[in-house]
């Protein structure tokens, strides 16, 4: 009696485990362009169920030497309570292409809270608190 109840527990703790990282999954886009549209920026986030991720930068500025810039990061990521650490492993995660380095990188995850009864509208997101990157700190990108 005692292991179908010790069982039951394990089950349900699991499941509850499972389903909160299963929120952070998802793309991530944020898009800034001025009033002239001669300065473009986006940022794409893309956190897979399998625990990994991949980051592309795109910059667009007519006056910028060089005027386009593509930037990419790809790693692994972590979910405690809000907060998403990301992690990028030198050897498997680099190359000539993926060249950010998002190791010390946090994240935290915002969202309506559900007890939150009132018709405020809130967006989810990521913010950026700490980043090795330095226009990576305070950016928000928002969940589709």
């Amino acid at each position: 009696m005692k292991l179908l109840q010790i069982t039951t527990l394990l089950l349900i703790f699991t499941l509850t485990s499972f389903a909160q990282s299963n929120q952070f999954v998802g793309n991530y886009e944020r898009s800034l362009v001025d009033t002239d549209g001669k300065h473009v920026f986006e940022y794409k986030l893309t956190l897979n169920q399998d625990g990994t991720f991949v980051f592309h930068y795109y910059s667009n500025i007519k006056q910028g030497i060089p005027p386009e810039v593509n930037k990419y990061g790809k790693g692994k990521w972590s979910a405690k309570d809000n907060l998403v650490t990301f992690f990028s492993n030198k050897q498997e995660d680099f190359d000539a292409k993926y060249t950010l380095d998002f190791n010390n990188s946090t994240a935290r995850f915002v969202t309506k809270n559900p007890r939150d009864k009132s018709d405020k509208i809130v967006q989810t997101k990521l913010t950026f608190l700490e980043s090795e990157i330095s226009w990576m700190r305070r950016i928000d990108i928002f969940k589709l």
